[in-house]
């Protein structure tokens, strides 16, 4: 929907929207003002819209011209986003903007300036990575080893310019010198081991 609505608003307000599509046979996921409608095919598809369309002028509301379309979220190029996921080639992906923000979240707790411990940092990190992983989970299992791997590099040049040496630790030496193993002994949550984890409980 076009503006902003609070979620408890929406919810009510939108509610009738819900049942007048399921009473026409649609599958429609909603959360507050944000909604998918499933369909099986293209022309299915551009009947929903319409019927979409047709309930929202009715009631005075408006669509989203830039996040309003029809899509085979099959296809590359041709996917949506939805809730912080990217849906597109039959993958679950996270969608940039939520990682950035993750990114964005790490970095501001692993500042090379920052005068804490690396056993400060790493207890300051864990509950934000679980609460991430939480909500990520569903992702496709090739985002995470990436971010694992990005978050020790932030680490290992935390640790570097404690020992006032430059750089980034980007380095083999400094793999060498803090490896994977060296954060898992003091605690550093791993995504890549809690999607193993949480697959195998599937």
């Amino acid at each position: 929907m076009r503006g902003v609505l609070s979620p408890l608003l929406a919810n009510v307000y939108l509610h009738a929207m819900d049942v007048h599509l399921s009473e026409r046979g649609y599958r429609l996921v909603r959360y507050a003002d944000d909604f998918v409608v499933l369909c099986q095919s293209r022309e299915e598809a551009e009947a929903a819209l319409a019927e979409v369309r047709a309930w929202v002028e009715d009631n005075g509301l408006e669509l989203h011209p830039d996040k309003t379309r029809v899509g085979d979220c099959r296809q590359p190029g041709q996917g949506f986003e939805f809730l912080g996921y990217r849906f597109e080639a039959g993958r679950r992906r996270v969608r940039r903007k939520s990682l950035k923000a993750f990114k964005d979240r790490v970095r501001a707790k692993t500042r090379r300036s920052r005068g804490d411990s690396l056993e400060c940092v790493i207890a300051d990190l864990n509950p934000m990575l679980r609460g991430w992983f939480a909500y990520f989970k569903h992702a496709h299992r090739w985002t995470f080893p990436d971010l694992d791997g990005w978050i020790r590099r932030r680490l290992r040049a935390f640790l570097r310019k404690q020992q006032k040496r430059p750089g980034f630790g980007r380095c083999l030496a400094d793999q060498r010198r803090w490896p994977n193993a060296f954060f898992a002994r003091r605690g550093l949550f791993t995504l890549t081991e809690a999607h193993a984890a949480a697959s195998r409980s599937r």
